[in-house]
């Protein structure tokens, strides 16, 4: 009873150590820290995007090309189809937009694919070097795993959609239909209510979709690598659950691979299509 019990407080403290941030506090209370990971891994995806892109746009040739510029040729050519079919409006800044969109949330989304041990066991091997405690160092990878990511992207996106708005009916028009739309001018305040709600709820969307899937696929890996935490090398079960922990994580990630790249495409798609709704004129 003791060593199952001793075996289910290890569980715990795995997971709860694998889910907790490396964070930097600036003061008192729940919202004085930052997440020095979340930060760290977007600033490096960020980077990746960029070198990619400038340096095959720097050595693109007019014959026949190398598999990356043939990678991010399909994604640029596909982006800016969707874009044509979608936007209805005249801008110069949705096509990159959408670019830009899909392959960062993509990049971060993609570092769940790294396995869930790799990382976090270098950064607590480094800080065992340093002289630190390694049940301290902690290390989360996945920045769309972090709601805080997500929100501040969806906030962006609403931001846009506001600036979109303006552009493209100016400040007179771009109220106006807060109260005239969609049932008419003397039904101001179901217009008004509608609008509010409407806005509210896509910032919302867009961060707790992304969010609840990155969260959720980075947990169930968690999970899946507690299947033969503590086991011993001697006992029978430690072999089929192994085998299983080795069936139960190819096969995840075969589907992760669909959902990062999924959740990638409905944030930018979204994005298209609120903007589109912002330029449109009711």
């Amino acid at each position: 009873m003791a060593a199952e019990q001793a075996e289910s407080v290890n569980m715990t403290g795995y997971i709860q150590h694998h889910l907790h941030h490396l964070q930097l506090s600036i003061g008192d209370g729940p919202f004085m820290k930052i997440n020095l990971d979340t930060l760290f891994f977007t600033a490096l995806t960020s980077l990746i995007f960029l070198f990619l892109f400038l340096r095959v746009s720097r050595k693109a040739t007019v014959g026949v090309p190398g598999k990356l510029q043939c990678a991010i040729e399909m994604v640029v050519l596909f982006v800016d189809g969707l874009v044509k079919e979608t936007f209805h409006g005249n801008s110069k800044i949705i096509a990159p937009l959408a670019i830009t969109i899909f392959c960062l949330v993509f990049l971060m989304n993609f570092m769940d694919m790294i396995p869930v041990d790799f990382l976090p066991w270098l950064w607590g091997s480094g800080h065992a070097l340093a002289g630190h405690d390694p049940a301290h160092a902690y290390l989360r990878v996945v920045p769309t795993a972090d709601f805080n990511t997500t929100l501040g992207m969806a906030l962006t996106v609403f931001l846009l959609i506001q600036y979109v708005g303006i552009k493209h009916k100016g400040v007179g028009g771009f109220f106006k239909e807060w109260f005239t739309a969609p049932f008419g001018k003397y039904a101001f305040p179901a217009n008004l209510l509608l609008r509010v709600i409407e806005e509210c709820v896509r910032p919302v969307s867009l961060s707790l979709r992304l969010f609840g899937n990155m969260y959720a696929g980075e947990l169930i890996f968690i999970l899946i690598a507690v299947m033969t935490l503590g086991a011993g090398l001697a006992h029978v079960s430690t072999y089929l659950l192994g085998f299983g922990q080795f069936i139960a994580g190819f096969a995840w990630t075969a589907f992760h691979i669909l959902v990062i790249t999924l959740q990638a495409f409905i944030f930018m798609t979204l994005t298209i299509v609120y903007l589109s709704m912002a330029a449109e004129h009711h």
